[in-house]
């Protein structure tokens, strides 16, 4: 028997399940903006350069990278409630770790932790509330869930800030603890049942390990770059993930069923649109955050204040943009949303140490609209390209391109630091050759973006 058909699907249940989704599509957004103002206090107690303190992020989104779709699989098979709860479980803990760490090795290493937390949240928060919400809600549930992301996102900024002038940086990490076990209780007290439509089947360890080996090799390569091991790393990485496509398609119960990408388009070109979306996009905070503090001279709160721009129109066009995809066509209103996206990347692109902060924050407007607009519909037509027995594994492969995406985005960061500004810390004398790079990286990102609206449009169904 189908273990979900055991819950009764009451109006309480679902806004319940909404509300600890909300819980915890808050605080992964939150941690990660936070830290990002963050950085610049960081690298001043470990004297880390540029490519080193990248590594505060990207190390939590490679781990998150590496257990998402395997997670999302597991959470179909043995209970997407019970991954939920252990994935907010150690993401609470590990938050906790973060603030006593005295190097930055078990700083990575905690952040590591964090990223294996996320990913289990990432991989069922969306599956279980797609489970939960009608198709004709379903756009609005999901327009309200990207909102607390970005408010997370909005919040991180701001309350980071306030948080490293005042008490320092391990105090932003304090702040996930209580929502945390807050939304632990609530998921043991309150949701009853479980959902598991894919209860005894088998689990694909060697797929997994293919996965996890392809995209470590990938992500590490980046930050080699242009050093031997990164120009070795990455054709590695990239034979391991044709190895892994291959044996996906040969083995009975694949960790992820190829034929959704060679036989459902819009679900193909979709979760392709949001890969190149967050590459072009997720690094955007993390380069303006270092511009703000280094070459402008402004405190982390008030880079924060600036910061919390782009996420405060993020949050005002979601709901919207979730609405109208239930009334719409999910592609016109996402691909509207990246072309505003590409706007707001290419005014960055003319960014200079005498740029006027009031052109920054026209940028983040647009941008922000941007985003707004594009993302709430695309995981809408997403999880509605899928039977509900596949609800984890698509929720993880979103959750995946996301995650994929912003490890991409902070690669090409990454990459360009190495190349331009070479390994040393961000210091005045420097700040010719940051600015560089800041330029660089957003022309590369405003063809990304670019790119992005075709695949956006690529999704239409063709007529029969």
């Amino acid at each position: 028997m189908d273990p979900s058909l055991k819950i009764s699907l009451t109006p309480s249940l679902r806004y319940t399940v909404l509300f600890i989704a909300l819980l915890a599509g808050f605080i992964t957004p939150f941690d990660g903006s936070a830290v990002n103002i963050a950085l610049p206090s960081i690298s001043a107690e470990f004297h880390m350069d540029a490519v080193s303190l990248s590594w505060i992020s990207t190390a939590y989104l490679l781990a998150a990278a590496v257990f998402l779709v395997p997670f999302g699989r597991i959470a179909d098979i043995y209970g997407r409630k019970r991954v939920f709860l252990y994935g907010i479980g150690i993401f609470t803990i590990s938050s906790f770790l973060v603030t006593m760490v005295p190097t930055t090795t078990l700083l990575v290493l905690a952040r590591t932790l964090q990223g294996f937390g996320g990913a289990l949240i990432y991989g069922t928060s969306i599956a279980i509330l797609t489970s939960v919400f009608p198709t004709g809600e379903r756009g609005k549930a999901l327009g309200i869930y990207v909102t607390a992301v970005f408010v997370g996102l909005m919040a991180g900024p701001l309350l980071g800030g306030l948080l490293t002038d005042y008490f320092g940086w391990r105090s932003i990490f304090f702040v996930n603890i209580p929502l945390g076990i807050m939304a632990c209780l609530l998921i043991v007290t309150k949701l009853d049942g479980e959902w598991a439509e894919c209860a005894g089947e088998s689990f694909d360890f060697t797929g997994s390990v293919l996965y996890a080996l392809a995209l470590i090799a990938l992500m590490y390569g980046f930050s080699e770059v242009p050093g031997m091991a990164g120009l070795l790393l990455i054709p590695a990485g990239l034979v391991i993930g044709m190895v892994f496509v291959w044996y996906e398609t040969r083995t009975p119960s694949p960790v992820l069923d190829m034929h959704l990408f060679t036989t459902n388009r819009v679900f193909t070109f979709s979760n392709l649109a949001a890969l190149i979306n967050y590459s072009a996009t997720y690094a955007v905070t993390f380069l303006l955050s270092l511009d703000l503090q280094y070459t402008k001279g402004f405190s982390p709160e008030y880079a924060g204040l600036v910061l919390i721009i782009q996420p405060a129109v993020m949050a005002l066009f979601s709901p919207v943009a979730g609405r109208l995809s239930d009334r719409i066509d999910p592609q016109i209103v996402a691909s509207a949303g990246m072309g505003l996206g590409a706007i707001g990347l290419f005014l960055l692109s003319f960014l200079s140490a005498s740029t006027p902060l009031s052109y920054i924050i026209i940028c983040l407007v647009i941008f922000g609209a941007g985003l707004g607009l594009f993302s709430s519909p695309n995981i809408n037509a997403i999880m509605s390209a899928v039977e509900k027995r596949q609800y984890g594994v698509a929720s993880g492969m979103n959750g995946t391109m996301r995650v994929i995406g912003q490890m991409l985005s902070m690669g090409i960061a990454m990459m360009i630091f190495a190349l331009v500004l070479g390994r040393v810390e961000i210091t005045p004398e420097f700040y010719p050759q940051f600015l560089t790079s800041l330029r660089y990286a957003f022309v590369l990102f405003t063809v990304l973006c670019i790119i992005g609206i075709g695949a956006s449009l690529m999704r239409a169904k063709k007529p029969a």
